[in-house]
């Protein structure tokens, strides 16, 4: 007798964990992701996509297996690595960079830049403007004098490069709105400091 109890209290285990699997199962969904690195603005292919499992979260808009061929050609907006699954966020127009942005390169200096910096992560750029241009309220903390109170712009990391401009400079490729690309491309030599807000990929 105890061993026929044992059996039937196994047998019950047994149904409950494939229907545990079963609605767990029934709650994932095939989706898109990166199957190996793509560069900001680098267009889509077939083969940098791979379909997974995922489970559906209604907080992330993902993007789903069958719509495969809708971003292929398309282009990655941030550096993404492999594993990395696909929102609408990432995948922007077969035009880089996107409307509305431009790319601009940067060198800085150790003590200008984050250590560790990477593509992907989104930074505020602080920039110093030239003698006699007004200013916006300087960043808290700054020790800056009132005449070159650095303004604020906001943009993503689209490249560092540390062999840099041969002179101990790192040069730090960004993506950032228009309106913004004449104030940093005005910016004096030594006039951009970056603080990294987010990681990559965030």
């Amino acid at each position: 007798m105890p061993f026929v109890a044992l059996g039937g209290l196994l047998v019950i285990v047994c149904v409950l964990a494939y229907a545990y699997g079963a609605v767990a199962l029934g709650d994932r969904v095939q989706v898109l992701a990166v199957a190996r690195a793509v560069a900001a603005g680098q267009a889509f292919a077939a083969a940098d996509l791979r379909p997974v499992s995922a489970a559906q979260d209604g907080s992330v808009q993902l993007i789903p297996a069958a719509q495969v061929a809708q971003v292929v050609g398309r282009t990655a907006v941030v550096p993404l690595l492999p594993g990395t699954l696909l929102t609408p966020a990432v995948v922007g127009d077969a035009a880089f960079p996107p409307t509305g942005k431009v790319t601009a390169s940067v060198a800085v200096k150790p003590g200008q830049y984050p250590q560790g910096l990477g593509p992907g992560a989104r930074v505020s750029v602080y920039v110093t403007p030239p003698s006699g241009v007004d200013a916006q309220p300087a960043p808290a903390g700054s020790s800056a004098p009132a005449s070159s109170t650095p303004a604020r712009l906001e943009a993503v990391v689209l490249a560092v490069d540390l062999a840099g401009d041969g002179q101990g400079a790192t040069v730090v490729t960004l993506l950032l709105d228009a309106a913004d690309g004449g104030r940093l491309a005005a910016a004096p030599a030594g006039g951009v400091v970056l603080m990294q807000t987010a990681p990559e990929g965030s």
